[in-house]
């Protein structure tokens, strides 16, 4: 108890200062660690969080491919098909034209439509195509 009623020397109180000074240096030091952590525990987090979305935007991008493929190989088929029934109906017109010539009879042979010959001139008005919003859900 004497030492407290004993008036302070000079040199303590400078002491004292840097004691509290470091300790003021130490508790911004550790708060700065764990803010600093903090931010490191959010960063990881949107990390996983944008890993994920990714994940999901490529399964979307290989399944929207895989549909374009499919229908990119159905369309050559079907442009297959027309090419070769184009090419039936021409023989079958060529075959009633000589049997019209023979026969002296007279046949309505229509002309091939040109829809046939160039499918991609359709006489029909463009229609948008609808698409719902859970199209590329899986």
């Amino acid at each position: 108890m004497s030492s407290k009623l004993s008036p302070p020397s000079p040199g303590s109180d400078g002491d004292e200062r840097k004691r509290k000074r470091k300790l003021s240096n130490r508790e911004s030091a550790r708060r700065s660690r764990m803010k600093k952590q903090q931010h490191l525990d959010e960063l990881i987090g949107q990390e996983h969080q944008l890993q994920v979305e990714n994940k999901k935007l490529r399964e979307m991008i290989d399944g929207a491919s895989q549909l374009y493929l499919n229908f990119a190989s159905e369309n050559n088929v079907l442009r297959a098909q027309v090419a070769e029934l184009t090419d039936r109906l021409r023989s079958l017109n060529s075959v009633l034209q000589i049997a019209s010539e023979v026969s002296g009879l007279a046949f309505d042979i229509p002309d091939i439509p040109d829809t046939l010959l160039e499918p991609w001139q359709l006489p029909c008005p463009v229609q948008p195509i609808a698409a719902s919003a859970d199209l590329f859900q899986y």
